[in-house]
């Protein structure tokens, strides 16, 4: 049985099968050195890429930064590459998780969270749909 959803994403997935078919529709490749680096709150970096519903973000932090308390509607999986990230999750802030070198931490829609480098730390996001506050500068928990 067809859900509305799963029928709504049969109809999506034809359409990009037929944009893909279109010789007009590319491939983007960016080399990562070349994205700017933004700074941000305290000694917070960060670089993006993003696609049409993807956002993709390097974060470095320095021991003891932190991400004050916020929530949005894109979904995010936080990637810890090297460092670590302790995170409060909730509106009380008890749900305690420390996303080590290796690990994801998936953040669903509208879930309050605050993080704080518990390492010199890197980082990447993945949000779905791209952060609109993020490519507008209107991000202003995360700026000094």
């Amino acid at each position: 049985m067809n859900t509305g959803r799963s029928l709504n994403w049969e109809v999506n997935y034809a359409k990009r099968k037929d944009e893909a078919m279109d010789t007009k529709v590319r491939a983007t490749h960016y080399r990562w050195k070349d994205q700017p680096s933004e700074a941000m709150k305290g000694t917070i970096t960060r670089r993006i890429v993003t696609g049409e519903r993807l956002m993709f973000g390097e974060i470095r932090f320095k021991k003891g930064d932190t991400v004050p308390r916020h929530a949005h509607d894109n979904e995010q999986f936080t990637y810890v590459v090297e460092g670590a990230l302790k995170f409060w999750f909730g509106d009380d802030g008890k749900q305690e998780v420390v996303v080590a070198a290796g690990e994801v931490v998936v953040i669903p829609s509208n879930l309050p969270h605050r993080a704080q480098a518990l390492h010199d730390t890197v980082e990447f996001d993945i949000f779905c749909p791209p952060r609109q506050d993020w490519l507008d500068k209107t991000d202003t928990y995360l700026r000094d």
